[in-house]
């Protein structure tokens, strides 16, 4: 399976990040503008630095100039993508089929929104996307899925409409379990909020709709 990491602007726990990239392993690197700095501090050498360049230090951009095989992608910072969305959808052009983020949640919240936002061109894709950061993986959920404890990023699974309405939820070996519920919106939000796995293996399946999932842990 190609795999891409993105590394973009957010803040972001370097040594969080050093652990994760320790076990995981991407046949392709993007960095994102001020994620260029994060990238340099992980030691990173990214394939392709996309952005407007209007966040990153100076000096940095010129370090990484000086290095051989980058490609650079600049963009005018008067456009509808954010930058974020420009690096995935050059990891798509790649034919990765999973696609990493980090530096994507902390900081600005509307980048946050922005970025988990950009989970779904790459559902609708069948592409596997991440959000990752010390406490949380983040993911967009069209279908059901199976989980295992031993894989789990932390203690805590929560489910979350990103349509309107999410149709007929079913929750098994979860310590609380749903039968066939539908979910709207800003209704009954704590339904599926900080769930737990009762069993080794748990599962979801729905009829209709998208949820966003978060794994989490504190």
């Amino acid at each position: 399976m190609r795999s891409c990491l993105i590394v973009t602007g957010g803040k972001l726990d370097l040594a969080f990040a050093r652990s994760f990239l320790e076990t995981e392993k991407f046949d392709k690197v993007i960095a994102v503008d001020a994620g260029l700095e994060s990238a340099e501090a992980l030691g990173l050498v990214p394939d392709y630095i996309v952005g407007d360049f209007d966040t990153v230090a100076g000096p940095v951009v010129e370090r990484f100039k000086q290095m051989p095989f980058i490609v650079w992608e600049q963009h005018k910072p008067e456009k509808n993508e954010t930058d974020t969305e420009l690096a995935r959808s050059r990891a798509l052009t790649l034919g990765c089929q999973k696609i990493v983020f980090l530096g994507a949640t902390g900081g600005r919240i509307d980048h946050m929104l922005g970025n988990l936002h950009a989970l779904y061109a790459c559902m609708e894709s069948g592409i596997q996307a991440y959000i990752v950061d010390a406490q949380n993986r983040i993911c967009l959920l069209d279908e059901g899925r199976d989980f295992y404890r031993s894989a789990l990023w932390g203690k805590y699974v929560s489910f979350l409409p990103y349509t309107e309405e999410v149709k007929g939820i079913t929750l098994k070996g979860f310590k609380y379990p749903l039968l066939n519920k539908d979910i709207r919106r800003g209704q009954e939000v704590g339904l599926c909020i900080s769930n737990e796995l009762a069993e080794d293996a748990a599962s979801i399946s729905f009829q209709e709709g998208i949820l966003i999932c978060i794994e989490s842990r504190d």
